[in-house]
């Protein structure tokens, strides 16, 4: 799974102080992208299709393909990873839930609850234990719960800890209804209002509230974009060499992720596959005031398409532990109440 890179991208990790993690469900992978002196260490963990991620320090969880993982960074075990020192956190398993193929995309932590799009079901979601999930929110033109991926549901943009604006393919209300005008039937939507903001858009997804600025990938034509909330217009920041999809940011710098995407049912007859007749999957940062390419990493071979870019703020290398049964099995997270009773030659070792 080989990747070449610009040579500063490692710069500008280290000089951020932040690491990334990308999710690319067609390799099954989680990706890792960690400064490592003059070049970037591409970290490779294995899911079950991972697609939407919600990281922050604290924790992570990943939509895979019939259930989420939630892990929580335990500082004292990456301390005691190899080689000594170097890793700054450790993200490790805590609970899966069980959802069931709903074909989970964005997904992001509210004040309590963990939301995601549930696009087979075209709606809002969060969790609870007893149930394969709850529906929260769905578009009021879709006027059934029901496993038919009606309008492709995907993209989620939060405001205050709160879902506030979603993208789909299409406004439509039968059974992959979006896919007969996909090229541009594309519409991003207020979850509080319900009212339909911005038509007409190619293949929209991964919207972002960022900088007083409502941002959007038009995946269908390669570029990122502004939505000016008063006419609902579409302004292009930039376009690039791939289908565009998933975004994270660090002050005025984007991280966007780049897909090849190849000429099937669900990606012929759009923009990009129009312009370009060889597209780049990859990672690109863009300045968002001036829409300059300022780095770029790009894979190559195995690592065709990218879900979620996620942006770890204050983490530099992080390891990430999909199934580690050694490492799982010896390593402990107690209540502070607790750990008053565990001898403290016991805690430096645990």
């Amino acid at each position: 799974m080989r990747s070449v890179h610009t040579t500063n991208f490692p710069d500008i990790l280290q000089q951020l102080g932040i690491s990334l993690v990308v999710s690319t469900y067609q390799a099954g992978k989680l990706i890792v992208l960690r400064a490592d002196g003059e070049n970037i260490n591409t970290h490779f963990r294995m899911f079950s299709k991972p697609m939407g991620i919600a990281a922050n320090r604290e924790r992570m969880a990943i939509g895979c393909a019939s259930q989420i993982w939630e892990l929580h960074n335990m500082p004292a075990v990456a301390n005691k990873l190899e080689p000594a020192g170097k890793h700054d956190a450790c993200y490790i398993p805590r609970k899966l839930s069980i959802t069931g193929d709903i074909d989970i995309h964005e997904m992001a932590w509210g004040q309590k609850d963990l939301w995601f799009v549930n696009t087979r079901f075209s709606c809002l979601c969060t969790l609870d234990s007893k149930y394969s999930f709850v529906p929260r929110w769905r578009p009021p033109f879709v006027t059934a719960l029901t496993p038919e991926d009606r309008c492709h549901l995907n993209g989620l943009a939060m405001i205050d800890c709160k879902p506030k604006y979603v993208t789909a393919l299409g406004q439509t209300d039968s059974a992959g209804g979006w896919r007969s005008n996909k090229a541009n039937g594309g519409i991003l939507m207020d979850v509080e209002t319900k009212e339909t903001i911005s038509t007409g858009l190619s293949m929209p997804h991964s919207p972002r509230w960022h900088d007083n600025r409502l941002l959007v990938l038009e995946s269908g034509n390669g570029s990122l974009g502004m939505i000016d909330l008063a006419s609902g217009k579409l302004e292009t920041i930039t376009t690039l060499p791939g289908f565009t999809r998933g975004i994270d940011f660090c002050g005025s710098l984007a991280f966007i992720g780049l897909s090849q995407v190849r000429e099937t049912a669900v990606f012929s007859g759009i923009p990009l596959t129009e312009r370009l007749e060889a597209r780049i999957c990859g990672i690109w940062v863009v300045n968002i005031m001036t829409g300059e390419t300022i780095a770029f990493l790009r894979f190559e071979d195995a690592v065709q398409e990218i879900f979620a870019v996620q942006v770890l703020l204050n983490i530099s290398f992080p390891e990430i532990i999909d199934w580690d049964e050694k490492l799982i099995g010896n390593s402990y997270v107690l209540p502070d109440e607790a750990l008053k009773d565990v001898p403290q030659e016991r805690v430096s070792r645990i």
